[in-house]
């Protein structure tokens, strides 16, 4: 195996499901206090997504309430509560070169642009034969940190 040529930086999101997502603000908004930035909607996705924030500045972590647009539609974004996590990743391209090589699923639809505007791509939650590594159950989307991230994490890190 060659040496792994990117770093996971930190949390940059996680994606929580339900079927009602003013619901989910009643506790993440209203109760805890988190501030929405923003609202995404993909009928691609199945998606109709409020964005959030906890924190400030490159340690922000974004935190989406999301329901489906269509219930009976897939992806059912509301059928696991806790949709997914996301992971800052400094070199993204580099990143899926090196997992796809060493036997890592991805979930179809390659690099793309997010709802927040960073390029991301999913780690597929169930492995196959060709690809025996997968996220065991969990949806993992890896997110192109930009270069203020990239740099405070290297600040942090000494």
């Amino acid at each position: 195996m060659t040496p792994r040529p990117f770093k996971i930086l930190g949390i940059q999101q996680i994606a929580i499901g339900g079927p009602n997502k003013e619901r989910l603000k009643a506790l993440w908004v209203d109760m805890l206090g988190l501030a929405v930035t923003g609202n995404f909607v993909s009928e691609r996705e199945n998606v109709d997504e409020d964005i959030c924030a906890i924190g400030s500045g490159p340690f922000k972590v974004e935190v989406d309430l999301m329901q489906p647009l269509d219930a009976e539609k897939k992806p059912a974004v509301h059928t696991t509560p806790l949709n997914h996590v996301g992971l800052w990743v400094d070199d993204l391209a580099q990143a899926v070169d090196w997992l796809s090589a060493n036997g890592v699923r991805f979930a179809p639809g390659g690099i793309r642009r997010g709802a927040a505007g960073y390029d991301i791509t999913f780690v597929h939650p169930k492995s196959n034969d060709a690809f025996p590594i997968g996220g065991e159950g969990v949806l993992i989307e890896l997110v192109q940190a930009p270069p203020e991230v990239v740099a405070a994490f290297a600040r942090m890190a000494g």
